[in-house]
């Protein structure tokens, strides 16, 4: 083996175990939700709808990368199946007396997450055109793994 390929594998493994390094910190999307789950379909009613959560974990969100912040846990708090049909948004939001922190894996795959966003020390995430299909949500401490009593709200027309 030449110093060059042996320089290559070394790089490609420790990539690799990089790459399975961030898998293990990632959140298990598909785990049994915290508080349970709910269909909504566009036009839904009452509005919003208010889950009433613990927020934050062990995990620090910011594992995930972009803007994730705060303490999760591994299962999402709550999971949310919506059927789009409008052309309402999609709000997701937390009201809360701590610091939160919210973080969604919306039906295309990809990770949301917000601080900070919404009435004073509240997160808020807006999907302006909703898909349908799942939103895994967690709802998290920012600063610490506290728990903390909090309201997840999900709307079409307020943000919290």
């Amino acid at each position: 083996m030449t110093i060059k390929t042996a320089i290559a594998a070394a790089v490609s493994a420790a990539a690799l175990s990089l790459a399975f390094g961030a898998s293990a910190e990632a959140q298990n999307w598909q785990a049994n939700p915290n508080y349970g789950s709910v269909s909504l379909t566009t036009g839904f009613a009452p509005d919003p709808y208010v889950v009433n959560v613990l927020s934050g974990g062990t995990i620090n969100a910011a594992g995930i990368g972009g803007s994730c912040r705060g303490f999760i846990s591994n299962a999402p708090d709550f999971d949310l199946y919506f059927t789009a049909g409008s052309s309402l948004p999609l709000i997701i939001s937390v009201a809360s007396n701590a610091d939160t922190t919210l973080v969604v894996r919306a039906p295309d795959g990809l990770w949301y997450c917000d601080d900070d966003s919404g009435q004073g020390l509240n997160p808020s995430v807006r999907f302006n055109n909703p898909r349908s299909g799942l939103y895994d949500i967690w709802v998290g401490t920012y600063g610490n793994a506290s728990n903390q009593p909090s309201q997840l709200n999900i709307s079409e027309l307020y943000s919290q």
